[in-house]
């Protein structure tokens, strides 16, 4: 439900903060007072359209925040944990509007895009009235509010997988059926190509590691003999080593006679042996790594032409021919066995038709039980809110060969305001008044559905009074033993049923020069004056008091 309401700088309205409580709370007021800037306050709140002309006069921006109490299985805070939002304790709207016209919206203290906090909205609330009927007059929520009053949701999720199942059943096999035709127009190719690549038999990375050993033996050659000149420096026939061998025993035998000189020159000596035999060591190694078959290095670049040939012809990278050898073997498998697959995949398709029309059938023939009931119970309620020459209608238009996932049908809502004339939609032939009342009658049998938590009803008591107005009482009344309402009116009879009374005026800002649209709650005394007020117009009579304490005693 709706906990609280606080509203800052918005049109006539300064600041305000409106808590609610169960059952029906009703607003009134004179004409003009500010009734409908709260509503379109609350109306930014869930999501609506933003102008920077609600914004008061002389502030930069104002803002809207909605507080609400709800179970923790209630939809609209699936639909925020969808959106990432922390949905820990009350659901908390919050929508600022700049004077510029920019908006922004939170939940929880998350930013969220308007799409969001509108989806949300829609969960929470419901505004009916002579102009803004969104929850029940559009025709795309007729089908789902028919299942709900009939209690139909499991065989329409039946239906919704049967047409998934078609879906996937006839893609899979146009796939199929597009891929063995392709394969048919090119089969001659395909299986030469599947020879040829099945000869050439490639491998991924193959191009990259032929080519690196290509390029080591091409370069050898090129320092083969460099490294050969330099062993035969090192440890060949013209190498030093033989002598600085011998000059350094000679050294060694004198090395005691003046071993202060000779050893320095013997301990260098040494040292250069063994660098140069470190020396000759690497050479070798170099040289036995350099040694190659020249018959090998024909046999790469020849295979390493071979892969890059077939990648020009085929027009894809070297490294990618394995890959399409596997495929073009798989296309040509689909020709060689694409009937026996084809026949399956018909069949298939063929099964999840009959079990979509089966279980649609079904829903449709439940839907159509269900809608003579919502016809009976909502006829029910039309008498009393002077609509007894008025039919209901739920009328169901059946397409056999639709495959929506809702079903065959299509729902609207229609209206036949007076014996003789044409029955048509609701929103087309029903006047405000009329629609509204319609609209409250739905609610009515509706309630206990799937309504949304809080329902609030815009002076649909406009033109009526009497009987019908309190007949209008009594059912937002009983309405509100199931959910919450708030109901803007003019009708006393609908201000004696509510369990909260909310008055709306202007009052003088203090040394402002201005006036701001204030709300307050009535106590009992209160209560019995402003229905008096209703009753009776500016001047409020004892009459009208006694009038008014008779409503509320019979409420």
């Amino acid at each position: 439900m709706l906990a609280q309401l606080a509203i800052r700088d918005i049109v006539l309205i300064d600041k305000l903060e409106l808590n609610f409580r169960e059952g029906l709370s009703v607003l009134t007021g004179e004409t003009g007072a500010g009734k409908s800037i709260l509503l379109d306050a609350f109306a930014l709140a869930l999501g609506g359209r933003g102008d920077g002309r609600l914004v008061r006069s002389g502030e930069g921006q104002g803002g809207v925040t909605a507080v609400f109490d709800i179970p923790l299985d209630h939809p609209a805070r699936r639909i925020a944990a969808e959106s990432e939002i922390d949905t820990e304790g009350d659901l908390i709207l919050r929508r600022t509007q700049m004077a510029d016209g920019r908006t922004r919206a939170f939940v929880n203290d998350q930013a969220v895009g308007v799409q969001v906090l509108r989806a949300i909205g829609a969960a929470l609330v419901e505004i009916h009235g002579q102009h803004d009927d969104r929850a029940l007059a559009d025709p795309a929520s007729h089908r789902a509010i028919l299942d709900a009053f009939g209690g139909l949701q499991a065989q329409a999720a039946r239906v919704a997988a049967a047409a998934k199942a078609v879906r996937a059943a006839r893609t899979a096999l146009g796939e199929h059926r597009a891929r063995v035709e392709a394969a048919r127009r090119e089969a001659d190719f395909l299986r030469h190509a599947v020879e040829e690549l099945g000869t050439l038999a490639p491998e991924p990375g193959e191009e990259a590691t032929l080519a690196e050993r290509r390029t080591v033996m091409q370069q050898s050659e090129k320092i083969a003999r460099e490294l050969n000149e330099a062993l035969d420096a090192a440890g060949g026939p013209q190498s030093a080593v033989p002598h600085l061998s011998a000059a350094l025993r000679k050294l060694e035998r004198r090395a005691a006679l003046l071993p202060a000189l000779v050893e320095p020159c013997v301990t260098a000596l040494d040292a250069a042996l063994v660098a140069l035999d470190e020396a000759r060591a690497a050479i070798e190694a170099a040289v036995a790594e350099a040694e190659f078959d020249p018959r090998e290095l024909e046999r790469v670049e020849e295979r390493l032409f071979a892969l890059r040939a077939a990648a020009r012809k085929y027009n894809v990278a070297a490294d990618d021919l394995a890959a399409l050898a596997e495929r073009f073997t798989g296309d040509v498998a689909a020709i060689d066995a694409g009937e026996a697959e084809l026949a399956v995949l018909e069949a298939a398709q063929a099964q999840a038709e009959e079990a979509y029309a089966a279980a649609a059938e079904t829903l449709s023939a439940g839907r159509r039980k269900a809608a003579r009931k919502l016809d009976a119970a909502v006829q029910a309620e039309l008498p009393p809110l002077k609509l007894e020459r008025a039919r209901f209608i739920t009328e169901i238009a059946t397409d056999p060969a639709s495959r929506d996932p809702a079903g065959i049908d299509r729902a609207e809502f229609w209206a036949q305001t007076n014996p003789g004339t044409k029955a048509g939609p609701m929103m087309r032939v029903a006047s405000g008044g009329e629609l509204s009342r319609f609209m409250l009658a739905l609610k009515v049998v509706l309630a206990d559905k799937g309504s949304a938590p809080t329902l609030i009803f815009d002076e649909i008591d406009t033109g009526v009074g009497g009987a019908v107005a309190d007949a209008i009482g009594l059912r937002l009344a009983r309405l509100a033993q199931t959910v919450q309402v708030v109901a803007v009116t003019h009708a006393p009879q609908v201000a004696a049923r509510a369990a909260t009374h909310l008055l709306i005026a202007k009052a003088p800002v203090k040394g402002a020069g201005r006036v701001a649209t204030r709300v307050s709650m009535l106590p009992v005394e209160a209560r019995r004056e402003e229905i008096a007020r209703m009753l009776a117009g500016a001047t409020v009579t004892d009459e009208a008091r006694a009038a008014a304490a008779r409503l509320l005693e019979g409420a």
